[in-house]
């Protein structure tokens, strides 16, 4: 039997509950959340609802459970040490320290560690602390640059010449805003390809890959709209995706294994849990856009899902630092993920309305987000509030079944058609063919 303490309340940590659920172990699962997330208290023994910023509430949480281990799934508690705090009383986390979890919180930290260890991958880069210099180097660039805040948005905090910037002069304005923000801004040059999801498992030692995905970021069809931490993701029956070679697996495995030696030799200590890399299919090969220290959400419910592992052996694994003794095994599965987000997400999303649910159609998976459940129903909160995953034999089938269930949800929300069809696919595929000739 084990006994498991969760951190978390979206729909990432749903499919995680859902899935060391399904270990052939007992597991008991304990939740610190700070909203009620009705799938992951249907799998809860216990369900503790709290600020995620206050550890001192999560820690008295985890004592009266008494955990064998935890498994922190948000950024913003990753990043502000909850692993560290849990440590404290004996409790491992699979979620790396706060030292460790700077792979995610600051982007100046990541790209100046590659540079050190002359990991490939990085592009063309400077930070600054002042805007000296920033015009001068965008100017460099040739106008084709990226501006990065330094520490965690969301997802939203970044912005690209050409699509969100329409001038160097904008360019320079949001990176001053950065600046006021964070203290520290990141100019890098823009790369031009195809962005993909690889996120391995790790004990800072071995790293077992999961399938890769291509997310969805723009907040409306055709890819336009504002950033958004993903509207939809789908993955593919062979692992890969129909626009990658075998080449671009393996090169984006390789950084990865090299970043995470880099962080043990920087920091003397192992980076255990989600090394999330998010990169980009270019000409010539692969390079880093970013990395996360957490599953990705969306990406979390196409792979996870896939899983015919022992879940809770893994993370057991993973803390103990013995993942080199098990293999990782998905099935040959198709997956199309597509979000239902209240109406004006995300810049004014509509808050507090009821939404009602039908009956979802075989074949698909259910994962709850940003809702609040009450006595009443369902209540949509200011942020992406439910995910359907379609699993079949083909892309085209599982995202055939994730539109059929989109149908079921009734209220004020919206949600992506597009994603993981044979037109956008088609675009994806034509677009690095043209790079790569």
């Amino acid at each position: 039997m084990k006994r498991i303490l969760l951190v978390g309340n979206g729909a990432r940590e749903h499919v995680i509950a859902e899935t060391l659920k399904r270990s052939p172990q007992e597991v008991l699962l304990y939740t610190y959340a700070s909203s009620k997330n009705p799938g992951i208290i249907e799998l809860s023994e216990e369900y503790e609802v709290g600020s995620l910023s206050d550890f001192d509430a999560m820690i008295s949480f985890a004592e009266k459970v008494k955990p064998d281990f935890a498994f922190v799934g948000p950024d913003n508690p990753i990043a502000d040490g909850a692993a560290d705090k849990l440590l404290e009383i004996g409790v491992k986390s699979v979620a790396p320290t706060m030292m460790l979890a700077q792979l995610e919180s600051s982007k100046s930290f990541t790209r100046d560690l590659m540079k050190k260890y002359n990991i490939p991958g990085n592009p063309e880069f400077r930070v600054f602390e002042e805007i000296d210099g920033m015009r001068d180097f965008i100017e460099e660039l040739g106008g084709n640059y990226v501006v990065k805040a330094d520490g965690l948005t969301g997802g939203k905090g970044v912005k690209v010449s050409g699509v969100h910037l329409e001038s160097i002069e904008e360019g320079v304005q949001y990176a001053e805003e950065c600046i006021l923000d964070a203290g520290r801004v990141v100019i890098e040059e823009k790369f031009v390809g195809e962005e993909f999801s690889l996120m391995s498992l790790t004990d800072g030692k071995t790293l077992r890959d999961m399938p890769a995905v291509q997310d969805h970021k723009r907040a409306y069809e055709g890819d336009t709209g504002p950033n958004t931490g993903g509207m939809g993701t789908y993955s593919d029956v062979n692992h890969s995706l129909p626009f990658l070679r075998e080449s671009d697996l393996k090169e984006a495995h390789e950084i990865t294994v090299r970043v995470a030696a880099a962080l043990k030799e920087e920091t003397g200590k192992y980076f255990t849990g989600v090394m999330y890399g998010g990169f980009i299919a270019v000409k010539d090969g692969v390079r880093l856009i970013e990395y996360n220290a957490r599953f990705g959400d969306p990406e979390a419910m196409n792979v996870l899902p896939l899983l015919k592992s022992d879940f809770a052996q893994v993370c057991e694994a993973i803390i103990e630092g013995t993942l080199e003794k098990l293999e990782l095994e998905f099935e040959n599965k198709a997956t199309v993920l597509k979000y239902v987000v209240p109406e004006g997400y995300p810049v004014n999303p509509k808050k507090g309305d009821k939404i009602e649910i039908g009956m979802v159609p075989e074949g698909v998976k259910m994962y709850f987000g940003s809702v609040d459940k009450k006595e009443d129903g369902l209540y949509l909160s200011s942020s992406r509030a439910i995910a359907f995953v379609g699993i079949a034999d083909s892309l085209e089938e599982a995202e055939r079944k994730a539109q059929s269930a989109l149908d079921c949800v009734k209220g004020p929300v919206f949600y992506r058609r597009d994603i993981g069809t044979a037109a956008l696919i088609q675009k994806r595929i034509d677009h690095m063919t043209t790079l790569r000739g």
